[in-house]
């Protein structure tokens, strides 16, 4: 009897323990903006822990990514889907210190299929082959934007919900294949306004300027760091009213529409780069702005 007994008691014990182990809450949980992505979106996912840590890292599709704090036990990261990437799954690596010990999660973002339209047209060659005399000016300006896109500060600088730098319209461009006098074009990594000529340009979010000034292909051109990696470029100013280094607050007038630049008539053009992703600046507003009014 007392040998039923003791192993009856075991086996509660036991029960307990595994029932114990099965209710401990995971050390990290992740939560995502949209359960599935397509080239071009940013995918904000939230990360909450179980108890306060001190910092957090992040690293998907071979880059680092910069984790920021949202509360005691939740951080928030964004996730840039480029443009160019082929539909499948990619893990999210987090790793969370809450010294002495470090807790790790893997989340699985899906990338679906997306479509790019393909446009072919018969331009100037000027349009397609520049003179030769500008390549060093190019090349030189190229080098130039991609150690700006590289070099973005690790702060968060902006603020609450981005807003349209515009009021008019954005046509479907993202992503847009182009083939000029049929050579095959890089695709088109921003969306255009179909704004007048001297419209108001409005800082979609706080940052800082790193970029003021002309350029070959896109004109007069603002740049704006919003700190995090995330970048908001905009091209073909007919004039700039913010300098280098400057810091701008959400709404404010940065310049107005143009056609600087390469381009054969007045509209803005906005590229919007997340650690070196190229996404549609109209999921970043979908996925930090300001909800519209039904």
């Amino acid at each position: 009897m007392r040998a039923f007994f003791t192993i009856n008691l075991l086996a509660i014990v036991a029960a307990l323990t595994v029932e114990a182990q099965v209710a401990k809450p995971a050390a990290i949980v992740v939560t995502a903006s949209r359960q599935s992505a397509r080239p071009g979106d940013l995918v904000v996912l939230t990360i909450t822990t179980r108890t306060a840590v001190g910092s957090m890292r992040a690293r998907a599709f071979d880059r680092e990514l910069l984790p920021f704090a949202a509360g005691v036990k939740r951080w928030r990261v964004l996730v840039g889907v480029d443009l160019e990437t082929s539909p499948g799954t990619y893990a999210v690596s987090i790793e969370a210190d809450g010294s002495p010990s470090v807790d790790t999660a893997t989340y699985e973002l899906v990338v679906a299929p997306r479509n790019f339209r393909t446009r072919t047209l018969t331009v100037d060659e000027a349009y397609v082959n520049p003179p030769a005399a500008t390549v060093e000016r190019i090349n030189r300006e190229a080098a130039e934007l991609n150690e700006l896109w590289a070099a973005s500060s690790r702060a968060k600088l902006w603020d609450g919900p981005f807003v349209r730098p515009v009021p008019d319209p954005a046509n479907s461009a993202f992503g847009t294949r182009s083939i000029l006098n049929g050579q095959p074009r890089s695709p088109h990594s921003g969306a255009d306004f179909s704004s007048a000529a001297g419209t108001p340009i409005k800082a979609p979010n706080a940052g800082r300027v790193v970029l003021a000034g002309d350029r070959y292909f896109t004109g007069n051109t603002v740049m704006i760091d919003h700190g995090l990696g995330l970048f908001s470029l905009f091209a073909h100013l007919s004039e700039t009213s913010v300098e280098t280094g400057e810091m701008v607050r959400t709404g404010e007038v940065i310049g107005k529409v143009g056609a600087t630049g390469r381009v054969t008539g007045p509209h803005l053009h906005w590229s919007v780069r997340l650690n070196g992703a190229r996404i549609d600046p109209l999921s970043l507003l979908a996925a930090l702005g300001t909800p519209r009014a039904r």
